[in-house]
């Protein structure tokens, strides 16, 4: 075997055995552009978040008129558009609402009267809102239809054996309510507030009673809720009746109520295809335990993601 020969083969073992040896490679793995992600949005309307404005609440209950920030349907923490068709719109301020009336329980205590100092065009809500006051204290609350300046509105906690006469405007419990009287702001538990029947021109009707402390009440939907008699509800009719049957009247009116075009085809529903007709649920019987306790909702508002 020659010299040469010798050398090469100690050579070409050599750079075989560093070859073979394991290296760290640092690689990056393309995403690929096809691959589909699933975005979870929120839906608009579910649990009270309509994604419409933000009412910048103070510490304390005031009645002067709050600032307000308008979403144009976006979520507050993403900037995504959740609710379509809203945006623009004149920019109304909001007027803090006292959706509990306050008053004494004991019924050798007369009820608690306030007086109606003026009657105000809300641009957040279609009912519109009465200024009372008691005392030193103001608050506002939804107005009745017949309701005017001047007017003593009365409140009582307590449940008396036989069913008050209560006028327009008076707050009661359901169980000294009489049966047939027309309602609005039903608590759904006691001490939670006005939590039913807030838009224009509706109202609920006190039915019969279920058992020994529980009413049962019609919605303006026609389903029947069995509450706590202890619940609070205010006599009467909400006001503007007639704000379902006034037309819109122009586009531009629309735009001005904070609504956006729709895209699509508009079809009358003529029936042709038939309608389901569905019967009345039973009634709802609302339970009330005593750790309930009323969640917060807390909204982040990020001002960079709502100018994308």
């Amino acid at each position: 075997m020659s010299a040469m020969s010798l050398i090469g083969r100690c050579f070409a073992k050599q750079i075989a055995e560093v070859c073979c040896k394991a290296v760290s490679v640092s690689c990056q793995v393309q995403p690929s552009r096809n691959q589909w992600n699933l975005v979870k949005l929120p839906k608009p309307g579910e649990k009270g978040k309509s994604f419409r404005r933000i009412v910048h609440y103070k510490d304390e209950y005031t009645v002067q008129p709050l600032e307000v920030t308008n979403l144009g349907g976006r979520d507050p923490a993403t900037g995504r558009v959740v609710g379509k068709g809203i945006g623009g719109g004149i920019k109304h301020k909001y007027h803090w609402i006292k959706w509990i009336r306050e008053g004494p329980t004991d019924l050798n205590v007369p009820p608690r009267e306030d007086k109606v100092l003026a009657i105000l065009k809300d641009g957040c809500r279609t009912t519109s809102v009465a200024l009372t006051g008691f005392g030193r204290e103001l608050q506002y609350i939804l107005a009745t239809e017949n309701m005017k300046v001047g007017d003593i509105l009365r409140t009582h906690r307590g449940i008396p054996p036989n069913p008050v006469r209560p006028r327009e405007g008076d707050a009661y419990p359901l169980g000294a309510l009489p049966k047939g009287t027309i309602v609005h702001c039903v608590e759904k538990y006691p001490g939670l507030g006005g939590f039913f029947i807030h838009a224009a021109g509706t109202f609920a009707t006190v039915l019969n009673r279920d058992g020994v402390d529980r009413v049962v009440i019609k919605m303006p939907s026609k389903r029947e809720f069995s509450l706590h008699e202890s619940c609070m509800a205010t006599v009467g009719r909400l006001s503007n009746v007639e704000h379902n049957k006034i037309p819109i009247g122009s586009a531009q009116k629309n735009r001005e109520l904070g609504n956006r075009p729709r895209s699509g085809l508009w079809q009358r529903k003529t029936g042709r295809f038939g309608r389901k007709l569905k019967a009345i649920p039973p009634v709802r019987r609302i339970e009330f335990t005593a750790d309930w306790q009323q969640k917060t909702v807390q909204y982040e508002l990020n001002v960079t993601n709502l100018n994308d």
